[in-house]
């Protein structure tokens, strides 16, 4: 079945590149072309997109500002919408039904996350909340590696059984039920890309969450300091 093959389409020097390569290029040109588009003929409704990003990002994000996570994550909500729905045109197949599109994607996502978190908090001090205790290190790996996984292998199944139930009914029954699955599989699409946009907002947010505690303990620490400098200096005066 075509949906679950992707064979090679050509070479670039040396390297095969296969079909769904080829469909991410156009899934990219499409969304530079229409954000074009909109920009010169309906530059409200632009901003009514982005406001909608925004909004999505803002849901699932309990952070003080939200525009260092905005390009990020509104870029990969409509990467994956667009690449979700683009088999509805029946020359073109979804990049994310390919295992090797949504495992990059899942590793965009988390090691996004941990820079995210090093910036915010510092190596030390993000590495030292990473494994603390220092025995759950071990964990915290596994739990990255099946964070990855659990990321790429839900968006990946998910659009991936819907092109395969749409092309057997096609074959099957070429009349208006086709049309209703082409319409269950874009509104799956829809919310496929917005579960992974949730989750790695949701992912990162965790990261550069600030915790409150040592925050206060640092603040006593500071201000204990602060006050014996006062009582040295009054006692040397």
């Amino acid at each position: 079945m075509t949906v679950i093959q992707h064979p090679i389409v050509f070479h670039l020097l040396g390297i095969p590149v296969r079909d769904t390569v080829v469909f991410t290029w156009i899934t990219i040109g499409i969304i530079v072309l229409a954000v074009l588009l909109l920009k010169l003929m309906k530059p409200n409704l632009l901003e009514m997109i982005l406001e909608m990003l925004i909004g999505v990002v803002d849901d699932a994000m309990d952070v003080d500002d939200l525009h260092p996570y905005i390009p990020l994550l509104g870029s990969l909500l409509v990467f994956v919408l667009v690449s979700n729905i683009i088999s509805v045109v029946p020359i073109l197949k979804s990049p994310t039904a390919d295992i090797n599109t949504t495992i990059a994607l899942a590793l965009i996502v988390v090691l996004s996350v941990h820079v995210f978190g090093i910036r915010k908090k510092g190596l030390w001090g993000y590495l030292k909340e990473f494994a603390s205790p220092i025995v759950l290190f071990p964990i915290e790996l596994i739990g990255q590696l099946s964070r990855t996984l659990s990321l790429s292998m839900r968006l990946f199944g998910n659009i991936l059984s819907g092109d395969i139930i749409v092309a057997i009914v096609f074959s099957i029954i070429p009349s208006f039920l086709p049309i209703t699955m082409i319409a269950l599989s874009m509104v799956s699409g829809l919310l496929q890309a917005y579960v992974i946009t949730t989750l790695a907002a949701l992912f990162i947010s965790s990261a550069v969450e600030i915790n409150v505690e040592d925050l206060r303990i640092k603040a006593e620490k500071a201000a204990s300091k602060k006050l014996k400098k006062m009582r040295k200096e009054l006692a040397n005066g």
